[in-house]
């Protein structure tokens, strides 16, 4: 806390002139310093969550997200969790200022929340279960915010972002725990909600941390947050560990390994940027291969289509008004018929219209066998 100033009182001398001793004021703005090391900022944040009542938080603090079948998304993290994540692509500034006031005012309103005991904890889950409760849910949300904050906490010490940002998506996920929890498992509600609170934690790190996602399948997460964890420990173990080892640790595939370990090496590129000093040059998105087919493949594929088409108007005058309405509405349309409307029209079953159908394309490819030198099967899709 600030001390307040004193100023001297002024004094009159013979000239009738008036002198006052100088004012030492401390200025009211913050002084900007030098960055500081991230544990300082934690330790700041820490003190203030003496605020807060510790026992209620420590219910989360040692939880595993993959324990809790129900979790989404299932994420795999072990003990340790906050030093398992890798190593960022760019570098992480601490949060200014403004973050921190904005942390410090978030944490005094959510101290004015009572705490809840057990009975009332178990009446208020009852309530949200069977009548879908809005005052009981919000109780229970209210009363457990603290816990958000614990746990968001301690996976700030690797984002070094705003951890406002950790502490709203875990809100989520504890509001999706109380629409979830079964007060008659026995279980406690903080313990429970946890699970929730670092899985919507840990999945928006994820899709955060690069803007580029890199890690989208339940196996790529689960390397994002093992890989590095996995790999030091066998380092420290005196091995070298290589990718047949660490893909025989974590059961997944060499391949997969490889792969994770250069999307967490690589940094986000632009496809824009210009490829050479030349200005007006090619960038990298020109380089790039076409996702569809190429142009001969399209040319192939319309000189076929249109040999197909000229050879099968040689064939209508020997097939049935059942077989003919078939080809014209549900082979050669965009939009073809099914096989009930066709039964509904011919007083038959989707069966007899299935086998009327195979029976069709069977004509189909003896007559364009005949007539189309080098004729392949695939050029008509049963």
């Amino acid at each position: 806390m600030k001390k307040n100033n004193k100023i001297a009182p002024s004094t009159r001398h013979k000239s009738g002139k008036s002198k006052t001793a100088p004012k030492k004021i401390e200025p009211e703005i913050e002084v900007l310093e030098a960055p500081r090391e991230a544990g300082e900022d934690e330790d700041q944040n820490l003190e203030t969550l003496d605020l807060l009542d510790g026992e209620e938080l420590a219910a989360g603090e040692v939880l595993d997200v993959d324990d809790d079948k129900d979790a989404e998304p299932e994420l795999a993290l072990e003990e340790g969790g906050d030093g398992a994540l890798p190593a960022p692509s760019a570098p992480r500034l601490p949060s200014p200022a403004g973050a921190r006031d904005s942390l410090h005012l978030y944490l005094r309103e959510v101290s004015r929340f009572p705490m809840l005991k057990p009975e009332e904890e178990h009446e208020l889950a009852l309530r949200v279960r069977d009548h879908n409760d809005p005052d009981a849910a919000f109780r229970l949300v209210s009363s457990h915010l603290r816990l958000v904050v614990r746990i968001a906490m301690d996976f700030q010490r690797r984002w070094m972002q705003n951890v406002l940002d950790l502490v709203q998506e875990g809100n989520v996920g504890l509001m999706r725990a109380v629409n979830k929890f079964d007060p008659d498992k026995g279980i406690k509600f903080s313990y429970y909600a946890s699970f929730w609170i670092k899985a919507y934690i840990l999945k928006f790190i994820m899709d955060n941390w690069r803007m580029v996602k890199i890690g989208t399948t339940q196996v790529q997460r689960k390397l994002f947050y093992n890989l590095n964890r996995e790999r030091q420990k066998l380092i420290a173990q005196g091995y070298d560990p290589d990718a047949a080892m660490l893909s025989e640790r974590l059961g997944v595939t060499e391949d997969q390994i490889n792969e994770m370990d250069q999307r967490l090496a690589s940094t986000d590129l632009s496809l824009n940027v210009q490829v050479g000093e030349d200005s007006g040059g090619a960038s990298r998105m020109d380089f790039l291969p076409a996702l569809g087919p190429g142009i001969e493949d399209t040319l192939a594929s319309d000189e076929i289509a249109g040999l197909v088409r000229s050879r099968l108007k040689t064939i209508m005058p020997k097939l049935n008004e059942k077989e003919v309405y078939i080809l014209q509405n549900r082979l050669l349309t965009d939009e073809p018929v099914t096989l009930r409307e066709i039964g509904e029209r011919y007083n038959v079953t989707r069966e007899r219209v299935r086998q009327l159908e195979a029976r069709l394309l069977e004509k189909i490819r003896q007559h364009l066998t005949l007539d189309i030198k080098d004729f392949s099967d695939a050029w008509i899709q049963s």
